[in-house]
């Protein structure tokens, strides 16, 4: 098995395990993070490798996050508490999240790195780190830490 393959082959593996253990709420959610593979492989006629698998997990991860968010906000917690339980099932399959002081070292080496200051930094900033943070932090809260340390 070549390296690409190994989180599409890690998540399939785990779907199986899954099935096998009958455990509902977990396959459901596996099952949803091969839909999007596909979906993603069919409408942009690529195969899936493991920076891209990074990135749509990443991505719903983040709709999942803002669903909870909208979903305590209209007192529905029965809902958010299902968004945070296929959360949890997706993070299984992502890098371990770094900590605020892992993401504020690597900021400050990709800004001693870069040529600009000010605002006017932020795109060049961000499009260094966010290769090196995909999957490893939450790019919203990355991005608050770069805005508090340009504008510093």
């Amino acid at each position: 098995m070549s390296e690409a393959e190994s989180l599409v082959a890690t998540i399939k593996a785990a779907m199986k395990a899954a099935m096998k253990a009958r455990e509902k709420a977990r396959l459901s959610t596996i099952r949803l993070i091969q839909a999007e593979f596909k979906r993603v492989e069919v409408d942009e006629r690529i195969e899936i490798d493991d920076p891209r698998a990074l990135a749509i997990m990443d991505k719903m991860v983040k709709q999942r996050r803002d669903s909870v968010t909208q979903f305590q906000n209209a007192g529905r917690d029965e809902l958010a508490a299902i968004e945070l339980a296929e959360i949890a099932v997706i993070q299984e399959f992502l890098p371990q999240q770094l900590s605020e002081a892992e993401i504020v070292v690597i900021i400050d080496e990709a800004l001693a790195g870069i040529d600009a200051t000010g605002m006017a930094a932020m795109g060049s900033l961000m499009g260094v780190i966010k290769p090196k943070l995909q999957g490893r932090a939450d790019m919203g809260a990355v991005s608050k830490i770069v805005k508090a340390k340009l504008t510093a």
